[in-house]
């Protein structure tokens, strides 16, 4: 299926970088350049299974992206000049954002109350179904697509992921409120950065040459870093743990709600006067897997941490298909 989609050639023009490029994609291109991304989870994959990494690995690489690079290179791709088209594009960026949010929230409570799961698989469902691998896959693609103006929009785009992952996200496993902690969520290194940047975007100022290669060099760690960390956490998976999950129906729906009918939920915006490149991001991050960070709620509020980690690996290994059918279903769908 991978050749038959490889040997399409669709060409996509699309804005591009600072200097105001153009970029000229084909479908074969982008999944020769997902090849690369996939190369880069396998090489996690075998490090981690070598010994090369220990266990710990995953928590390293997690803090290093999380507080390093992530932030560097949002803060990096934001120093861009201010202009009303950009900020309409935003504008429909936090729309799709609050729309794809809202439906997914109210379809995963609906499918979690149908279910016949244990209680502590309940909320791991309802986790796996409404938050997606948007900080680490979802960059890493973006960056592929647009270059560091995938980055922007991703950047807007995840604005009211972040909150809702930070605050129902924890609810979901604890049912608690007391249990949520204000100050990291807009505290958190992803928000600060976030902010520091709209700050420099809406003012005529911007980062001193030094800086900015600073900020490129170490913000551009964060693609292959967080292509190996999610080959690490495959690997981290047992063996027999998922042969054993695997054979769960809810596991399938979750993956099947998560990848395809979600990001589908936002077809009919093509119908609408929506760029095609922010039509594309918010397609294909609304379809992501299953965010890793399910598997630590989990683990720190008593859900089963299996469950999460099979959710979050199938869903991992099916999305080599489906993004690739999501991208091509969105070219046709906005010419």
């Amino acid at each position: 299926m991978d050749l038959a989609i490889m040997e399409l050639t669709i060409c996509l023009t699309v804005s591009y970088s600072k200097a105001e490029g153009i970029k000229v994609e084909s479908l074969s291109a982008f999944m020769q350049e997902m090849l690369v991304l996939y190369g880069i989870a396998i090489l996690g994959f075998v490090v981690r299974k070598m010994g090369v990494l220990n266990e710990k690995a995953n928590d390293v690489l997690t803090q290093l992206i999380l507080y390093i690079t992530l932030p560097a290179l949002i803060l990096y791709s934001l120093d861009i000049t201010f202009s009303i088209t950009l900020l309409r594009e935003f504008m429909w960026f936090i729309m799709m954002s609050v729309y794809i949010l809202g439906i997914s929230c109210f379809l995963a409570y609906w499918m979690r109350k149908r279910s016949k799961l244990p209680e502590q698989q309940k909320s791991v469902y309802e986790g796996l179904i409404i938050f997606g691998n948007q900080g680490f896959i979802g960059y890493a693609i973006s960056y592929i697509l647009l270059g560091e103006q995938g980055i922007v929009y991703l950047t807007i785009f995840n604005l009211c992921y972040l909150i809702l992952i930070w605050t129902y996200g924890i609810y979901l496993f604890s049912r608690n409120k007391k249990t949520i902690d204000w100050k990291n969520i807009f505290l958190n290194p992803g928000i600060l950065s976030t902010l520091i940047g709209l700050v420099i975007f809406f003012l005529p100022i911007g980062w001193p040459v030094v800086i900015s290669d600073g900020l490129e060099s170490v913000g551009k760690m964060t693609i292959p870093l967080s292509m190996m960390l999610i080959g690490i956490l495959i690997a981290n998976v047992k063996y027999n743990n998922f042969i054993s999950l695997i054979k769960s129906i809810y596991i399938w729906k979750s993956s099947l709600t998560r990848l395809i009918i979600i990001p589908v939920i936002l077809f009919p915006f093509a119908a609408l006067s929506v760029p095609f490149s922010v039509l594309l991001i918010a397609v294909l991050v609304s379809g992501m897997p299953s965010a890793p960070t399910i598997s630590l709620y989990a683990q720190r509020y008593g859900g089963d941490s299996y469950f999460a980690s099979i959710g979050v690996l199938l869903t991992t290994l099916l999305c080599i298909i489906t993004i690739p059918v999501l991208y091509t279903i969105v070219y046709y769908l906005s010419n």
